[in-house]
């Protein structure tokens, strides 16, 4: 087992990754992630200059995601603060994922279309990690009303087939789910 003991072991950098689902009065969810990275330690750069702590990355990302199936309906980036100047050339790089649908598969696809030289290592990390906390806020904001539109409940569930090991297609929780729908 690996112990940290923080009066042994100096903290050098943190990452902070924020997601927050919003509901709104339309069949949609809006999505804000957050991802900033501080550097707690002074480093020195491959030419010998000395960089003071700072805020390395403060990155933000606001997606419209159009549910039951979770599309994303539109994205917006802010880059309050940046490693270098480039960086900020990467702000439209997930435009391409407007019109994906967030289900099993995601992540590859995001990373296939605006992975590596196309786009920011960051801003990719913050979406896939976005899109997972995305499914559970939209859960949350489609089931609020007990009587949802015929089919609403099926296109839901469907979202969420083989996410992870418990929806599963041939799993046990994915069956019990459409007999009681069934029923």
């Amino acid at each position: 087992m690996i112990k940290i003991d923080e009066n042994k072991h100096e903290k050098i950098h943190t990452r902070q990754i924020k997601v927050t689902t919003y509901g709104t009065s339309e069949d949609a969810i809006l999505v804000e992630g957050m991802l900033k990275d501080d550097r707690l330690q002074a480093v020195y750069r491959p030419t010998g200059e000395n960089i003071p702590p700072d805020t390395v990355h403060h990155m933000i990302i606001r997606m419209k995601i159009r549910g039951p199936r979770l599309i994303i309906e539109d994205i917006d980036v802010d880059m309050p603060a940046v490693p270098h100047a480039e960086c900020a050339e990467t702000r439209n790089s997930l435009e391409p994922v407007i019109g994906m649908r967030i289900a099993s598969g995601f992540t590859n696809n995001v990373k296939d279309l605006v992975g590596g030289a196309r786009g920011c290592a960051h801003l990719v990390a913050l979406l896939v990690s976005m899109a997972s906390a995305a499914v559970q806020g939209a859960w949350t904001a489609f089931s609020r009303n007990p009587e949802q539109p015929p089919g609403y409940v099926a296109k839901a569930m469907n979202a969420i087939v083989d996410t992870c090991r418990v929806w599963r297609q041939d799993g046990p929780k994915l069956a019990e789910y459409r007999k009681r729908l069934k029923a």
